[in-house]
């Protein structure tokens, strides 16, 4: 028999937009119970008042809304439930706008192999390492030189002559030459050097280390080598592009989606390594990969001290109205002083160009 004034599963699915299925989900996950269920048959029935907040359902699932979040949303007032949306779409937005960029990015990176340039590069640059407004001592190690770009950030009580040694380590590789094919294997025998240079300089402890970003340059392309959270940027036509991943507690967090890029900036562990050249007997495993070049590409590599306290953009624009390499590490240094200096900061910038 139908419950007088209530409507069958099949016409509240008609009226709000919902399919039986996905009503039939809902009741399940105590988002949408029906008004009532038939003891004998099991069939659903639905209040014409519940039409409203299933038709709520059914525009949040269409913003691609978590179901958990709409049950969130769904307990709120009017207000409040305003409120939230508005935040989740913002982040939405934050989060299309970082792949657009990143899309955009891979596929003018891998269209680029695919070219044949016989133009010959070569790099203009400038390193700058600084205490920052805090720290008595300076941890950090920077160099730049024709072939190898390299930041290092030190931590523990060995933390700066780790950082000076990992630096030094790959030093040689701009005098040595390369082969014309395996830069990669030259840079992973070069980091292997730099790791033992890390034990012996940071002794038996474990807890003292550094961090290792570096490049070395082959005339077309940039082989990155990179452990912790110092990081290494592209500037490309305008577009800021991070080509490092940290390893960090809070990314790993970020990745399962267990935290936010915003809530990470203030997390208590946004600090703490899960990756980097220590002292002791454990060995991690850097990252490396080759890096297509183009004329008029800028690279930044830099310690956490400037991208812990300057925002990317405000990264962005300093990269992009600098003339020179040497005026935009300065002004990066001083933005991440001007952010209060809460840590050594160091900042390597080159710019590719063509040959004279």
């Amino acid at each position: 028999m139908r419950a007088v004034g209530m409507l069958t599963i099949g016409a509240f699915a008609k009226a709000c937009r919902l399919s039986p299925k996905a009503l039939r989900l809902y009741d399940e996950l105590d988002l949408l119970r029906p008004a009532r269920v038939d003891p004998e048959t099991g069939y659903r029935y639905y209040a014409v008042e519940q039409l409203e907040q299933a038709r709520l359902v059914a525009w949040l699932r269409r913003l691609g809304m978590p179901l958990a979040r709409i049950r969130r949303v769904c307990a709120l007032d009017d207000a409040d439930a305003a409120r939230e949306i508005r935040v989740y779409w913002a982040r939405v937005e934050a989060e299309t706008a970082m792949r657009r960029e990143l899309a955009a990015f891979l596929v003018d990176h891998l269209s680029s192999t695919s070219r044949k340039d016989t133009t010959m590069l070569e790099l203009r640059y400038c390193a700058l390492s600084d205490p920052g407004l805090v720290r008595t001592a300076n941890q950090d190690a920077a160099y730049a030189g024709a072939r190898v770009l390299a930041v290092a950030d030190g931590f523990g009580p060995g933390g700066a002559p780790a950082s000076s040694a990992a630096v030094e380590a790959l030093r040689y590789l701009d005098r040595e030459p390369l082969p014309a094919g395996g830069v990669l294997s030259l840079l992973e025998d070069a980091v292997r050097g730099a790791t033992e240079a890390v034990r012996e300089a940071a002794g038996p402890d474990a807890g003292a280390g550094t961090t290792l970003t570096a490049g070395v340059w082959t005339g077309s392309q940039l082989a990155l080598v990179h452990i912790g959270d110092s990081r290494a940027y592209l500037l490309r036509e305008g577009g800021l592009f991070r080509i490092t991943h940290d390893h960090t507690v809070v990314q790993s967090m970020i990745d399962e989606g267990r935290l936010t890029a915003e809530e990470a900036l203030t997390h208590p562990q946004r600090a703490l390594l899960l990756r980097a050249l220590t002292g002791g007997g454990t060995t991690a495993v850097p990252d490396l990969r080759l890096h297509d070049a183009r004329p008029g590409d800028r690279y930044l590599l830099c310690s956490d001290g400037l991208s812990g306290v300057v925002p990317d953009e405000e990264i962005r624009g300093v990269l992009t109205s600098a003339p020179a390499p040497d005026e935009a590490v300065r002004t990066l240094v001083g933005a991440a002083n001007a952010a209060g200096g809460p840590d050594n900061v160091s900042c390597v910038v080159a710019d590719v160009m063509e040959a004279a």
